[in-house]
């Protein structure tokens, strides 16, 4: 679990939230030196992420818990399939089973959100970008599995990388002269430029953006755009075009078909269906 920084205190959290320690049914109604079985089993076909979240939960309530993987992250299952199965205290299995399941689900929901869309793109060229669309304090968790889901992570925070938004253009005054300066004291950091037009189009290439991303714009504009950028691209400088801004199945299909290199996409994060799996608990 060291992979995820602050997993820990997010479980520590959900579990006071669902206030698992305090499960008035199960205490009242189960035998507290029951043993039992469960087995967690896909109900749909998806990528499955989650899984050393979905352990540590229960290895959180009670470390008597125990559990055997059968199918790991990143991996396809479909209808039907056992995913793990897991031993120990009933009452332990069964407060935390909601917990477990809230984590695993939203997690292998974006897994197979984001693998759809790299089904769909279908071209190797084209990497499928995530953006910092995710609820708060589970970025590390969303991160992860888009790269489960065959994405790629865009910047993880506001540190590391330079994104320069329709908003900070109102505030700059000399893009070209501020990027310049910027390089001067920071060697290794990319820096990109949202453009809605081929003049803020142009603005980025005269600054020599090392990503340029063309946000919100129709089909026809952007391949202008895109002819702009290509014209103006030489040996030593051809800057990544990233497509953004409401991108669905079907726009990020077509949008591939053009020459670019990258396509973010806010609602494999911020949107993607949970995957319905479920937890079926047998008397050991």
């Amino acid at each position: 679990m060291n992979k995820f920084i602050n997993v820990s205190n997010l479980i520590d959290l959900a579990l006071k939230e669902d206030s698992v320690f305090d499960d008035i049914t199960t205490k009242e109604f189960v035998p507290s030196d029951k043993q039992a079985k469960a087995v967690l089993i896909a109900n749909n076909s998806g990528i499955l992420c989650g899984t050393d979240v979905f352990i540590k939960v229960f290895k959180t309530v009670d470390e008597k818990c125990k559990v055997s993987l059968k199918i790991k992250d990143g991996s396809q299952v479909k209808r039907g399939d056992k995913i793990l199965e897991i031993t120990g205290p009933a009452c332990a299995i069964l407060s935390g089973e909601r917990t477990a399941l809230n984590f695993l689900q939203h997690m292998s929901g974006i897994a197979t959100l984001t693998n759809k869309f790299v089904t769909s793109v279908n071209n190797n060229k084209i990497k499928i970008y995530d953006t910092r669309k995710t609820i708060p304090g589970y970025r590390e968790l969303a991160k992860y599995a888009v790269r489960c889901g065959g994405g790629t992570n865009h910047r993880i925070g506001l540190s590391d990388m330079v994104l320069i938004k329709d908003n900070h253009l109102k505030l700059t005054k000399d893009l070209t002269v501020e990027i310049s300066e910027f390089r001067k004291k920071y060697k290794n950091i990319p820096v990109e430029v949202e453009c809605e037009n081929i003049k803020q189009v142009e603005y980025a290439l005269d600054a020599k953006a090392d990503i340029i991303m063309l946000d919100n714009t129709d089909f026809k504009n952007t391949k202008k755009m895109i002819a702009l950028i290509r014209k103006n691209s030489t040996k030593e400088y051809k800057p990544d075009i990233e497509i953004s801004g409401g991108i669905n199945l079907k726009t990020a299909k077509k949008f591939a078909k053009l020459d670019v290199d990258r396509i973010s996409i806010g609602m494999i994060t911020h949107s993607s269906p949970a995957l319905d799996v479920t937890l079926e608990i047998t008397i050991k």
